[in-house]
């Protein structure tokens, strides 16, 4: 009932840069771009995360069926340009189009919000041979299209939490029938797996995290070699992902540590880039003088503000250690595993509830601190510059710990295969 307000809400969120303007008819389901010929897999990753953790999937899947295309729809500007960034070369323009000229086997697309007729006509159009939704996607009346269409469908990575069951078991019967759409279920963890068995009414099996496999988060070589040179033989810790809430208390434990480390560099990673005037603003406040990324600032005081998108593997490797956000504030936690691949030692907060199982791997590795506050991240932050044969152990056993991921990737690709004809439908 609410589909003839949907377009007006669309041109509003365009407005605010949360859709790109060009491509707003996506979201309706109206494509610009021809379907390839032969098999098509469509996956489906909402942001930033899930679709970076689907990368080594898309890749092994291309190995296994090398005339493979694939459409990757995801909901978030930030999505598309980082898949653009780091799949479509300098060639890829997302703001216009979802064209991926580094990797003409891929397309992007944004993903047609949950309408009937925005969802006949995005499969009417690409007639995908399989689809594979990734972490915690649940469209009813897509899933209802895909299977009135007997298109197989999989759900990998999935997570379900706890606040999500209990609003799912009010209308349990539509979940039930939502995931009885997928051939395939399988869960990144066990209590994730004993949540969507619940349910669904049938068993779910858990081979995994695939943000386990992943590899290390890439960097441009030449800018790694400037900016060390720029840092010399300072003390460097990323505060990675950070929200709303966050840069305070991280500012607050980084003005404390430079008591007793004076020279210590804050490279500070807010989540969403066009906060950068706004964390700027807060380090100000707490008297540092903050210099920009965005703005082509090189670090020189005691705090840097990196408000930029896919960089995150550069300001890793300039670093000793990395705090990862979303887990002093009631968000759920990012990924603490990327910095964990590159070797450093990590520390968090208490709300980690997204990577709950991650997080307790690590912790047991000796790899992970979990704080609970500022005076932990301080005191973490001291023994991290005072101790560097303990932070050089962490940093070891972080990498030995984010190493186990390949049976995840291993197990979802051995399910996925059969689902994927060696010939698909081919384009008109």
């Amino acid at each position: 009932m609410a589909a003839p307000l949907l377009p007006l809400w669309l041109r509003r969120r365009a407005r605010r840069g949360k859709e790109f303007p060009a491509r707003l008819a996506e979201r309706r389901g109206i494509a610009a771009l021809p379907r390839p010929a032969g098999t098509l897999l469509w996956l489906h990753a909402a942001s930033v995360g899930e679709s970076l953790s689907a990368l080594p999937l898309l890749e092994a899947l291309k190995e296994k069926r090398p005339r493979l295309s694939v459409l990757v729809t995801t909901g978030t500007v930030t999505s598309a340009r980082l898949l653009a960034r780091r799949l479509g070369g300098e060639g890829a323009r997302p703001e216009d189009s979802g064209e991926l000229p580094v990797s003409p086997w891929l397309i992007h697309q944004f993903v047609p919000l949950d309408v009937r007729a925005w969802c006949d006509r995005f499969l009417d159009h690409w007639r995908p041979d399989a689809a594979v939704f990734v972490e915690s996607e649940i469209w009813p009346v897509m899933l209802a299209a895909l299977r009135a269409r007997r298109v197989p469908a999989a759900l990998v990575n999935a997570r379900l939490s706890s606040r999500s069951t209990a609003r799912w078991a009010w209308v349990r019967g539509l979940a039930a029938e939502a995931l009885s759409s997928f051939a395939v279920i399988l869960a990144q963890s066990r209590a994730d797996a004993a949540r969507l068995s619940a349910l669904s009414g049938r068993t779910v099996s858990s081979p995994g995290n695939l943000k386990l496999a992943s590899p290390p988060l890439p960097a441009d070589p030449a800018e790694l070699e400037r900016l060390s040179a720029i840092i010399g033989d300072r003390p460097v810790w990323v505060a990675a992902s950070t929200h709303a809430g966050e840069e305070e208390q991280v500012l607050a434990a980084h003005a404390a540590a430079l008591a007793a480390a004076p020279n210590l560099l804050l490279i500070l990673v807010p989540r969403h880039p066009e906060r950068g005037e706004a964390v700027a603003a807060l380090a100000a406040a707490f008297g540092f003088a903050a210099g920009r990324r965005s703005r082509r600032e090189d670090p020189a005081g005691p705090v840097w503000i990196a408000d930029s998108l896919g960089e995150l593997g550069l300001w890793y490797r300039l670093a000793r250690g990395a705090f990862v956000g979303g887990s002093l504030v009631p968000h759920g936690g990012q990924n603490p595993l990327e910095p964990a691949r590159l070797g450093l030692p990590v520390a968090f907060g208490p709300h980690t509830a997204n990577f709950a199982e991650v997080a307790k791997d690590l912790i047991d590795a000796g790899a992970a601190t979990r704080v609970a506050d500022v005076s932990g991240l301080a005191a973490w932050l001291q023994r991290l510059v005072a101790e560097p044969s303990w932070a050089a152990q962490a940093g070891a056993a972080a990498r030995a710990a984010a190493a186990r991921g390949t049976e995840a990737l291993d197990l979802t690709l051995a399910a996925l295969l059969p689902l994927l004809p060696e010939q698909g439908c081919t384009a008109e």
